[in-house]
Protein backbone atom coordinates (compact mmCIF):
# COMPACT_ATOMS: atom_id res chain seq x y z
CA UNK A 1 0.00 0.00 0.00
CA UNK A 2 0.98 3.68 -0.85
CA UNK A 3 1.90 5.91 1.92
CA UNK A 4 0.03 9.17 2.27
CA UNK A 5 1.49 11.91 4.19
CA UNK A 6 0.44 15.80 4.21
CA UNK A 7 2.72 18.90 4.52
CA UNK A 8 1.00 22.14 4.98
CA UNK A 9 0.83 25.44 6.65
CA UNK A 10 -0.71 24.90 10.01
CA UNK A 11 -3.34 23.86 10.70
CA UNK A 12 -3.90 23.06 7.43
CA UNK A 13 -2.10 19.08 7.49
CA UNK A 14 -4.01 18.30 10.57
CA UNK A 15 -7.56 19.80 9.23
CA UNK A 16 -7.07 18.15 5.66
CA UNK A 17 -6.42 14.36 8.15
CA UNK A 18 -9.43 14.82 9.80
CA UNK A 19 -11.59 15.74 6.49
CA UNK A 20 -10.15 12.40 5.56
CA UNK A 21 -11.06 10.71 8.28
CA UNK A 22 -14.71 11.99 8.12
CA UNK A 23 -15.36 9.78 4.66
CA UNK A 24 -12.16 7.22 5.32
CA UNK A 25 -12.28 6.23 8.94
CA UNK A 26 -10.20 3.50 8.36
CA UNK A 27 -7.57 6.04 7.23
CA UNK A 28 -5.87 6.63 10.35
CA UNK A 29 -2.28 5.99 8.77
CA UNK A 30 -1.84 9.07 7.21
CA UNK A 31 1.47 11.08 8.14
CA UNK A 32 0.59 14.92 8.72
CA UNK A 33 3.17 17.90 9.41
CA UNK A 34 1.84 20.86 9.98
CA UNK A 35 4.51 23.74 9.16
CA UNK A 36 3.93 26.56 11.31
CA UNK A 37 4.94 30.23 10.82
CA UNK A 38 8.12 31.79 10.20
CA UNK A 39 9.57 28.09 9.80
CA UNK A 40 12.91 27.68 8.31
CA UNK A 41 13.07 24.35 5.30
CA UNK A 42 16.47 23.15 7.16
CA UNK A 43 15.14 23.86 11.08
CA UNK A 44 12.05 21.00 10.00
CA UNK A 45 13.01 19.05 7.44
CA UNK A 46 14.91 16.87 10.20
CA UNK A 47 11.08 15.94 11.87
CA UNK A 48 9.49 15.92 8.79
CA UNK A 49 11.93 13.20 7.96
CA UNK A 50 10.83 11.11 10.52
CA UNK A 51 7.47 11.29 10.20
CA UNK A 52 7.51 10.07 6.90
CA UNK A 53 9.49 7.08 7.78
CA UNK A 54 7.32 6.20 10.67
CA UNK A 55 5.04 5.29 7.43
CA UNK A 56 6.92 2.25 6.54
CA UNK A 57 6.03 2.31 3.13
CA UNK A 58 8.11 1.40 0.16
CA UNK A 59 6.45 4.29 -1.61
CA UNK A 60 5.25 7.31 -0.11
CA UNK A 61 2.89 10.03 -2.19
CA UNK A 62 2.85 13.66 -0.64
CA UNK A 63 0.61 16.74 -0.32
CA UNK A 64 1.37 19.94 -0.07
CA UNK A 65 -0.58 23.37 -0.11
CA UNK A 66 1.43 25.82 -2.12
CA UNK A 67 4.07 25.42 -4.36
CA UNK A 68 7.25 27.16 -3.34
CA UNK A 69 6.48 27.52 -0.11
CA UNK A 70 8.18 26.61 3.31
CA UNK A 71 6.06 23.10 2.82
CA UNK A 72 6.60 22.22 -0.26
CA UNK A 73 10.69 22.95 -0.10
CA UNK A 74 10.33 20.37 2.72
CA UNK A 75 8.34 17.86 0.83
CA UNK A 76 10.76 18.46 -2.05
CA UNK A 77 13.81 17.58 0.21
CA UNK A 78 12.18 14.39 1.32
CA UNK A 79 11.25 13.78 -2.43
CA UNK A 80 14.77 12.96 -3.44
CA UNK A 81 14.08 9.59 -1.49
CA UNK A 82 13.16 6.64 -4.13
CA UNK A 83 9.68 6.20 -3.93
CA UNK A 84 8.94 9.51 -2.57
CA UNK A 85 6.81 12.07 -5.42
CA UNK A 86 5.06 15.40 -4.17
CA UNK A 87 2.07 16.66 -5.88
CA UNK A 88 1.47 20.52 -4.69
CA UNK A 89 -2.51 22.54 -4.48
CA UNK A 90 -3.88 19.88 -2.04
CA UNK A 91 -7.33 19.74 -1.76
CA UNK A 92 -10.05 17.65 -0.57
CA UNK A 93 -10.93 16.20 -3.50
CA UNK A 94 -7.31 15.27 -4.21
CA UNK A 95 -6.65 13.57 -1.05
CA UNK A 96 -9.91 11.66 -1.34
CA UNK A 97 -8.98 10.45 -4.46
CA UNK A 98 -5.49 9.35 -3.25
CA UNK A 99 -7.61 7.59 -0.54
CA UNK A 100 -9.62 5.66 -2.77
CA UNK A 101 -6.31 4.04 -4.66
CA UNK A 102 -3.87 3.77 -1.90
CA UNK A 103 -3.45 -0.20 -3.41
CA UNK A 104 -2.33 1.25 -6.81
CA UNK A 105 1.42 1.83 -7.63
CA UNK A 106 2.27 5.17 -6.88
CA UNK A 107 2.78 6.61 -10.51
CA UNK A 108 -0.78 5.25 -10.83
CA UNK A 109 -2.01 7.08 -7.30
CA UNK A 110 -0.06 10.23 -8.46
CA UNK A 111 -2.95 10.10 -11.80
CA UNK A 112 -5.97 9.52 -10.12
CA UNK A 113 -4.99 12.34 -6.99
CA UNK A 114 -4.23 14.87 -9.61
CA UNK A 115 -7.45 13.77 -11.82
CA UNK A 116 -9.70 14.21 -7.96
CA UNK A 117 -8.10 17.68 -7.84
CA UNK A 118 -8.61 19.11 -10.62
CA UNK A 119 -12.18 17.37 -11.40
CA UNK A 120 -13.26 18.29 -8.29
CA UNK A 121 -12.76 22.13 -9.07
CA UNK A 122 -16.07 23.72 -10.29
CA UNK A 123 -18.43 26.61 -10.83
CA UNK A 124 -21.70 25.95 -9.33
CA UNK A 125 -24.37 27.39 -10.57
CA UNK A 126 -27.02 28.92 -8.21
CA UNK A 127 -29.88 28.26 -10.74
CA UNK A 128 -31.52 25.32 -11.97
CA UNK A 129 -30.40 24.11 -15.28
CA UNK A 130 -31.66 24.50 -18.40
CA UNK A 131 -34.45 22.25 -19.60
CA UNK A 132 -35.07 20.49 -15.99
CA UNK A 133 -38.60 21.07 -14.82
CA UNK A 134 -38.70 21.08 -10.83
CA UNK A 135 -40.84 17.61 -9.46
CA UNK A 136 -43.64 18.92 -7.09
CA UNK A 137 -43.10 18.25 -3.57
CA UNK A 138 -44.90 15.56 -2.49
CA UNK A 139 -46.53 14.76 1.16
CA UNK A 140 -48.49 11.66 0.24
CA UNK A 141 -46.98 8.52 2.04
CA UNK A 142 -47.53 6.23 -0.73
CA UNK A 143 -45.69 8.19 -3.32
CA UNK A 144 -42.39 7.09 -2.78
CA UNK A 145 -40.37 9.59 -5.17
CA UNK A 146 -37.37 11.19 -3.90
CA UNK A 147 -36.30 14.28 -5.34
CA UNK A 148 -32.20 14.57 -5.77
Amino acid sequence: MTGLFIIAHAPLASALRAAAMHAFPEAAAIGVYDVPPGASTEAYQAEAAALIAALDTPETLILTDVFGATPCNIARHLAERPGVRVLAGVNVPMLWRALNYRQKSLDEMVVLALAGASQGVMQVAVSRPQNQAQKPISHDSIDRHHQQ
